[in-house]
């Protein structure tokens, strides 16, 4: 689906990284711009690890997410730059790369798998022994039996980038409203309290909450949940890891990202709806485990449990296109919002202009999924 290029008013539903960052760049490009949101910069983005992380999150047959993921990260740098020189702060990238490691033989071989799978989409990372890896980070423990080196896959402040971001958007003039929107309709928005604004395209970036906004979203953007701890390094305790560990422990993947003063620890994984509740369970299974990856970790102190929403897609690719004339869909990023931020910027500014957007773009069309439901409807061939 495609239309002529747009010019004027511009409303984006929704104030986290994606939606910050179409607004900027819209800004920049010369749009009136205005978001949406009661707490713009919060979110699944308040609370997400900062990976960048296209290799290590990699899963075979989801080639098209692994092609749109490594097409956005060539990209970052030059985003964080440019947002470096217009907000006059750093977003926070940290290039050390990332180290995913192993407990035991069953989680070695995932690991195996995820090597094999990459070498054959042509990214070759490199095998470590339990001895290599801790080489590399003299504070993981002895329990960990081996790891991949993957120094491609990088990190960021979430948080700094957030408030990069929204510095940013003052400077050129985005405005911000924070009334709950009920929902979206051609070059309209209309409030919960039934007032209306009016535009010349509506951009849904609200997450894993874009599915209660448009007909096209209803059923195919969902909540998954996830629970992350951020861990201060207290005076005495060893400091943390320089890169980015992604480990394995007894089949449950658990992520430690470094920052200045301590960890982000995450992530648990919930088909739970919009339920904020951050579980004893799901605490005690995050500590547990980075223990057994990082043991220095016991002497940190616990300053924060959050539960967040990634908006989920059945094929985990985002949906990044036109839903109708004057609604643009650019939402259900799952576990790349940050990672996808600048592709998706770009492509939003691509298509209000009329222009063709990338291949690995492309994919994310919505309308992938308009065409699955005609098919079901009409008993199509399968």
């Amino acid at each position: 689906m495609s239309f002529a290029g747009v010019s004027g008013r511009l409303t984006v539903v929704g104030g986290g990284v994606i939606g910050l960052s179409v607004a900027w760049r819209a800004a920049v490009a010369g749009y009136a711009v205005e978001v949406l949101d009661p707490d713009p910069g919060g979110g699944a983005s308040w609370v997400a690890g900062g990976m960048l992380a296209p290799l290590t999150e990699a899963w075979p047959g989801e080639e098209p997410v692994l092609a749109l993921g490594l097409a956005a990260q060539v990209g970052w740098p030059s985003y964080a730059d440019r947002l470096r020189a217009d907000s006059g702060m750093s977003p926070g990238l940290r290039a050390e790369g990332t180290l995913a490691v192993a407990l035991d033989r069953a989680d070695a071989e995932v690991l195996d798998a995820l090597a094999g799978h990459l070498a054959g989409a042509g990214r070759q990372v490199t095998r470590l022994t339990g001895r290599e890896v801790r080489a590399l980070e003299p504070s993981l423990g002895p329990s960990v039996r081996s790891g991949l080196s993957v120094p491609q896959d990088v990190s960021v402040d979430n948080r700094a980038l957030l408030a990069a971001l929204r510095v940013a958007c003052e400077w050129h003039g985005v405005g911000f409203d924070i009334r709950p929107v009920a929902r979206v309709s051609a070059g309209r928005v209309e409030f919960t309290d039934q007032s209306i604004v009016d535009c010349d395209v509506v951009v849904i970036t609200a997450g894993a909450w874009s599915g209660e906004l448009h007909p096209a979203l209803r059923g195919v953007i969902r909540p998954v949940k996830g629970e992350i701890l951020r861990l201060r390094a207290r005076p005495g305790a060893l400091p943390p890891p320089t890169r980015t560990v992604r480990a394995l422990v007894r089949g449950r993947p658990a992520y430690l990202v470094p920052r200045d003063d301590g960890l982000v620890l995450g992530a648990t994984e919930y088909e739970a709806g919009f339920d904020q509740d951050v579980t004893v369970g799901g605490v005690r299974d995050l500590l547990a485990d980075a223990e057994l990856v990082l043991p220095g970790v016991a002497e940190y102190a616990l300053a924060e449990c959050a539960a967040g929403f990634r908006a989920g897609s059945p094929d985990n690719l985002p949906l990044v296109g036109w839903l109708e004339p004057g609604v643009l869909a650019a939402t259900g990023h799952h576990r790349n919002g940050l990672l996808l931020a600048p592709i998706t910027a770009d492509a939003v500014l691509d298509l209000l202009a009329g222009r063709p957007v990338c291949e690995e773009i492309a994919a994310a069309d919505p309308e992938r999924f308009a065409q699955r439901a005609t098919t079901t409807r009409t008993g199509g061939a399968g």
